[in-house]
This record gives C-alpha cells, sequence and structure tokens, in this order.
C-alpha cells in the first residue's frame, strides 16, 4: 500500500481511556511516576521502562534516542550507556537533558527536565554484573556511535571477548556506566477527546514541587 500525503494527514485516534485531575495527583511527581509506571507494567506494556532521551551538544543541536529506565527514587531517573557514545560526549558538554515515556496503551505521556550526572561507580559495577554474559561482552565489543567497516568486525570481536572470558568474570569497563537524571520539572500528559488533553506539570522550585495545570 503506498503511503499518500493525505493518508498520513488523516491519521488520528481520540483518547477516551482516562482522565487526569489535580484532586487525584500525588503531591509527589516521584510517587505520581511509580503509580503511572506501575499501571504500565500491569498493562502489560511491552518493555514499560523505554524512554526516549534528549540530548544537546554544546552548540544547542539536539539529538535523541531510545533508551531503557533502569531504576528511579527521589534522587532522579537511571539510564546506562557507553561513555564514549555520541550521547556520553553530549552530556559531557551539556549536562541538561529531557527524557519522555510514551503508554499508548494508556494514553498517557511522562515528560520530564533535569540536569544528568555519572553514577557513582560501585552502582554501575553492581548494575554491570547484574547484566547476562552476553551484554556484558556487548558492552565492551561495541566502540558505541563510531563508525565501522561491517557488522563482520562486531561479531568476530564478541567471538574473541567469549573465548578470552570463558569462565571468568568479566569487569565493569572504565568506558561504560551510568548516568541519573535529576529532574527539575516532570510533566503528566492524559490523553482526552477532541485533543483537549490533560496535562499537569511539577515544577521543583525552592525545596519543593509546584503544581500547575497546563493547556492541551
Amino acid at each position: 500500500m503506498k503511503v499518500t500525503q493525505e493518508m498520513v494527514q488523516n491519521l488520528r485516534q481520540d483518547y477516551k481511556a482516562a482522565e487526569l485531575s489535580e484532586n487525584d495527583i500525588v503531591k509527589n511527581p516521584i510517587a505520581q511516576f511509580e503509580k503511572w509506571f506501575s499501571d504500565a507494567v500491569n498493562a502489560e506494556i511491552f518493555e514499560p521502562n523505554i524512554m526516549t532521551l534528549a540530548t544537546a551538544d554544546k552548540s544547542g543541536r539536539p539529538n535523541a534516542r531510545i533508551v531503557l529506565l533502569k531504576g528511579f527514587d527521589e534522587n532522579g531517573f537511571n539510564f546506562y550507556t557507553n561513555y564514549l557514545s555520541q550521547k556520553g560526549k553530549e552530556i559531557k558538554k551539556n549536562p541538561l537533558a529531557c527524557l519522555v515515556f510514551f503508554w499508548g496503551e494508556l494514553e498517557r505521556q511522562v515528560r520530564i527536565e533535569g540536569k544528568i550526572e555519572k553514577l557513582d561507580k560501585e552502582t554501575s559495577e553492581q548494575y554491570f554484573n547484574s547484566r547476562p554474559l552476553g551484554s556484558q561482552i556487548g558492552a565492551i565489543a561495541s566502540p558505541q556511535s563510531q563508525v565501522i567497516a561491517n557488522r563482520e568486525v562486531l561479531e568476530n570481536k564478541v567471538d574473541e571477548l567469549t573465548k578470552q572470558y570463558e569462565g571468568k568474570t568479566i569487569q565493569k569497563p572504565a568506558h561504560w556506566g551510568g548516568y541519573i537524571v535529576k529532574p527539575t520539572v516532570i510533566e503528566f500528559w492524559q490523553g482526552r477527546s477532541n485533543r483537549l488533553h490533560d496535562r499537569i506539570r511539577y515544577t521543583f522550585v525552592n525545596g519543593s514541587w509546584k503544581i500547575e495545570r497546563l493547556a492541551p
């Protein structure tokens, strides 16, 4: 089937699953996120921890990609990656970022703004040690974001490392580890009919969270 401009323009869905009221939300946005994340898990959404991570380089040029949330608490939202990757280089130059979660089946979105910091070495090591062997080897084998000649280069490196580490404990490489996004703004979006969506924004001001409703 050929995709036409008219077909794209006419793609639309009316949202009627739920509503989001100031009377129903939790005053702490992390607790509110936990509530919604639990709903996404219970709804058996495919990988509910999928999130878009948006960063920008020193000049302000934006970039975005999908990463996986690997933990959250009052301090912020954690993910792991190669520090030498494109995102790692951007974070080093400009440590401000935005996360976006979209749970389509629940017609919900969460947007988080904040500052990124590296997790401590011990936390990164604990997570690395919990990963499957293949993922550990992959973290060492892949020069993430760099140009490689072909896939065989990567597969050959994996084969080489698999033999090298057979029966051995793999140590976390220095170039790989975790980051935490410390939130300053968290917005909860609930789809509503006729595009009159509910948007509740929490902003961290003077040591506490200010709650406001935004126009859709």
